[in-house]
């Protein structure tokens, strides 16, 4: 069976050999990737937890502890575009490993804090030795699985942040109150050593669970090798052909600029959200941030697991990808505004009803978002392209907590709310923008939607 890349000779294959080679594909590399990114958010986000132990028994204040949350994006972004050619240069492989391992052993380091000053600079660090992991895991997907099924396994990767949480927080909540208990170390210490820890055993497995493409998958018999490499190797001729051509000319791109401002507003909105969602739910609940905050705070992220997958699997035709985008745009920041009003008035079932679908909406619309510059951008273009979205767009995780932190300074209240509100703001913003895509010339490769390769069942 010919591999070259002739598009009729792709279609005479879209049968059962495609959909056997991407279901294999699916199922050998899409749990360990899963894993990757759920570590990896479970290690950014957990000092969250530590917040008011680390200003007890280390010093750091509100302030501190806000550009430390937000330093971790500038390490990020600095080296960001950096580590997605070099994953391109070495192979997926061996370079989403070395990220885990190396930010594992940062983030254990966090259990030796002793200021605000080691604080910022192991969270700038944690920032450096992440880089390339989301954009690179980005890139690697759009090298196996084609545009009509991209979204479903950028839904199923997105299902690390919900299971992060969802797990993660009464996790990270029980081993602060195991920590306690134990009285030779700090709760938050063995928190952030244990889960530092695991970031590293997560990297050493990744070596053996990961394949750099199709051709060398020995789990795909060669019928199937040659079914889905041929189908990729078309949509790489269409995305060269569309897109723009190396390094320089992809960072340079208006388009990729446009979705890096989108993709800024969602992550002020995810993570200004995030950082703060235990000790949200702790003043909701009127508790202390333990056990019973951690498990409140997975409610969200188990609601939004199922919102992520359903439509991130069917969200496969144009129309949906736009409108479904500018919905839940809209209903990110309708909800985050609601939270802040619960927590004005005092209704806290209602702000927890409001958090959750904040986050339901968010966890969908990432997926969404990240098929459109998946949809123009291939080879080394990809790498630098979608490291510039990804690096620049996540200094929204920077803004965010500096931000809420400024407005309820210059405006306070006992909820923090216009904090809240501000982070709410951003998100309409990017939903007018993924509104207008509607006048953009379409993609080839997104004209290729109409073409039976189904959705994974």
């Amino acid at each position: 069976m010919s591999t070259s890349p002739d598009r009729a000779g792709v279609l005479s294959i879209q049968g059962t050999t495609l959909k056997s080679a991407i279901s294999k594909a699916a199922r050998h590399l899409m749990p360990m990737l899963v894993i990757l990114y759920f570590v990896a958010f479970l290690d950014r986000t957990n000092v969250g937890f530590a917040q008011a132990a680390l200003k007890a028994d280390r010093g750091v204040g509100d302030a501190a502890f806000a550009l430390g949350a937000g330093i971790f994006f500038i390490g990020y972004a600095l080296f960001e575009v950096p580590s997605n050619l070099l994953l391109k240069k070495f192979g997926a492989r061996f370079w989403l490993a070395r990220i885990s391992i190396t930010w594992g052993i940062v983030a254990a380091a966090f259990a030796f804090t002793t200021n605000d000053v080691m604080f910022n600079v192991l969270r700038f660090l944690l920032g450096v030795t992440e880089a390339g992991l989301f954009p690179g895991v980005i890139m690697y997907l759009s090298e196996w699985f084609p545009n009509k099924v991209r979204v479903q396994m950028f839904a199923i990767f997105y299902l690390a942040q919900p299971f992060s949480q969802m797990i993660g927080a009464p996790l990270s909540g029980g081993l602060i109150s195991f920590g306690d208990a134990l009285g030779f170390a700090r709760g938050w210490q063995v928190m952030f050593f244990v889960e530092g820890l695991l970031a590293v055993i997560v990297g050493i497995a990744a070596i053996f669970f990961l394949t750099n493409s199709p051709a060398q998958a020995k789990f795909l018999n060669d019928d199937e090798k040659a079914a889905l490499s041929s189908a990729m190797a078309v949509e790489d001729q269409v995305r060269t052909e569309d897109g723009p051509k190396g390094i320089w000319r992809a960072m340079g791109n208006w388009k990729v600029w446009y979705f890096t401002v989108i993709y800024f507003a969602l992550q002020i909105a995810v993570y200004g959200t995030t950082f703060y969602l235990p000790q949200e739910v702790a003043g909701l609940l009127g508790k202390k941030v333990g056990w019973e905050v951690g498990l409140v705070s997975a409610i969200p992220w188990l609601v939004g697991l199922f919102a992520c997958y359903y439509f991130g699997r069917a969200a496969n035709t144009i129309p949906r990808r736009r409108n479904w985008g500018t919905l839940f745009y809209i209903g990110t920041g309708l909800f985050i505004i609601g939270s802040a009003w619960a927590g004005m008035n005092n209704q806290p079932l209602l702000g927890i009803v409001f958090i959750t679908l904040a986050v339901a909406s968010f966890l969908s619309v990432g997926p969404i978002t990240w098929a459109y510059p998946t949809s123009f951008l291939t080879g080394a273009a990809a790498a630098a392209g979608i490291g510039l979205i990804n690096s620049l767009g996540n200094l929204g995780g920077f803004v965010a907590p500096l931000m809420r932190t400024a407005f309820n300074d210059a405006m306070p209240t006992a909820s923090g709310a216009w904090g809240v509100v501000s982070l709410g703001v951003f998100a309409f913003l990017a939903a007018v923008m993924i509104y207008l895509t509607k006048f953009f010339r379409t993609s080839k490769s997104d004209e290729m939607l109409d073409e039976p390769v189904t959705p994974l069942h």
